[in-house]
């Protein structure tokens, strides 16, 4: 792309920007990128398909369904709805176990693959193939990142969903096929609107942690299809009186005209069903905990960098000592590490109220102390480093470090280890036989119909579990 001078022309940061979108082609894309795209759409369906049943999950589709709306797009699960009910449906479920992929910036964390189910539902309407899908997906992906890089709001008191905004309509835009105008208004409408307070992930945690994305996400959608029919929205949303630099994030530039799309080759997925900045210390738990008498265990004394002790170890977001719900349970290092000590492992079964409830958890998370490290906030967020201290009731300590995990940038995960992943959260939900064709769909995705692949998705009936024949407990998944 030819740089511009944007004060010789008099654009705007949303020019710049929706020149990017509206310029941006499938042959862009390196064969490295599309890879990792497919994986993480891969991970990301594992991660629906996985939270299909849970109670909040139904909630949300008997709202969906209360609604109706025209049946322009599928649902995970059966049935079809609206673009922007079927965004947030799908969405919630890509979210809700907080199992999908994750971006580490230095003042933000942000989930890539929030963007994914508003672009397929748009993909889906317009009978688009993958090709255009991977396209749009990599416009997002890499906006939601670079924002997070040069415009963190986070300590600002804003969620970062409100980079989300911009992220997911412009996806939502690209995917729809819309012209430059209107994928310009789309951004601008959306940027404008959805601004949302942090308060989601601090203190009492609630549904709407894993609600917020994929409500703005449908937002965006409704901002696209609001352009597409010729509404406008603010030229200067990034720069202009009042706009998202004076009011929220302060000033920074990125210069649209030299991004690629990189920033994918960043995000990172997740090895355990955990907040993302407790991976590394629960890989390093599970590692020797067979070497530990879990039963007799003191004390445990962690230090690891700022982020993560501000965000699940107790810092400035709250205290995370009293576990009572899912939503506080996988945002609470305390309950995680004590979770993976006495189970050896962190899924979405270590979430269950009778988990959570049970004493012998409760009893040892108030035995995990943490406290931050200078150090190590230093080397964030090139390493995700952390130093344990298991001090069991003989007197032995047992001291290891930490720094990164099989699905960090360091460490990415293989296509074989998300396949894995893939069949374990889904062993109970789909056959073998569909298990096949969904990923035969993905690594196939540029020149499938996303038609196809949505039908695929909808066969899914989350009220019949299926048993695969190749094995019968999710255990046996692990170990294979």
């Amino acid at each position: 792309m030819q740089t511009i001078n944007r004060a010789e022309v008099g654009k705007s940061q949303l020019d710049d920007l929706t020149d990017y979108v509206w310029e941006s082609k499938f042959e862009d894309l390196e064969e490295e990128v599309i890879l990792q795209l497919k994986l993480r759409i891969l991970d990301s369906i594992a991660c629906a398909i996985g939270a299909l049943g849970y109670d909040p999950v139904q909630k949300v589709l008997n709202y969906v369904v209360e609604l109706g709306g025209n049946k322009q797009a599928s649902l995970i699960g059966g049935g079809s709805t609206s673009l922007d009910r079927a965004t947030l449906y799908n969405s919630f479920l890509v979210r809700y176990l907080d199992f999908n992929d994750s971006y580490l910036a230095p003042h933000e964390t942000c989930h890539p693959s929030d963007n994914l189910a508003a672009i397929m539902a748009c993909s889906e309407h317009i009978s688009a193939y993958g090709r255009e899908l991977l396209t749009a997906l990599a416009v997002s992906y890499q906006i939601q990142c670079r924002l997070s890089d040069e415009a963190p709001v986070r300590d600002k008191g804003f969620d970062h969903t409100t980079q989300g905004a911009y992220a997911a309509a412009a996806g939502a835009a690209k995917a729809l096929g819309l012209s430059r105008d209107q994928i310009k208004n789309a951004i601008a409408i959306s940027g404008t609107t959805n601004n949302a307070l942090r308060v989601t992930r601090c203190g009492k945690l609630s549904n709407w942690k894993g609600l917020a994305y994929p409500y703005t996400a449908a937002s965006a959608v409704n901002c696209a299809l609001l352009a597409k029919h010729g509404i406008t929205g603010p030229d200067r949303v990034f720069e202009g009186t009042k706009g998202f630099m004076s009011s929220i994030s302060g000033d920074f530039y990125i210069d649209w005209s030299n991004e690629k799309f990189d920033r994918v080759m960043r995000t990172i997925t997740k090895k355990y069903n955990a907040e993302i900045h407790s991976q590394s210390t629960i890989e390093g738990i599970c590692r020797v905990r067979d070497e530990i008498d879990v039963q007799n265990i003191e004390r445990v004394d962690i230090e690891i960098f700022d982020v993560a002790y501000n965000i699940i170890g107790g810092g400035n977001e709250g205290a995370k000592n009293e576990i009572a719900l899912k939503e506080e349970a996988d945002h609470s290092l305390p309950y995680m590490v004590s979770v993976a000590l006495l189970e050896g492992q962190v899924l979405p079964r270590e979430y269950s109220a009778d988990r959570i409830q049970r004493s012998d958890v409760q009893h040892l998370l108030q035995r995990v102390h943490i406290k931050p490290n200078l150090s190590m906030s230093n080397q964030f967020p090139e390493s995700m480093p952390a130093s344990i201290d298991i001090l069991t009731s003989d007197g032995k300590h047992h001291k290891f470090a930490v720094k990164d995990y099989e699905g960090f940038h360091t460490r990415p995960a293989e296509w074989s280890t998300t396949k894995k992943k893939f069949e374990l959260l889904t062993w109970d939900k789909i056959d073998s036989k569909l298990s096949k064709k969904i990923v035969n769909a993905v690594v196939d995705l540029e020149s499938v119909p996303v038609n196809l692949l949505m039908a695929l998705l909808s066969e899914i009936d989350p009220l019949k579990p299926y048993f695969c024949h190749r094995r019968t407990t999710p255990g046996e998944v692990l170990n294979d």
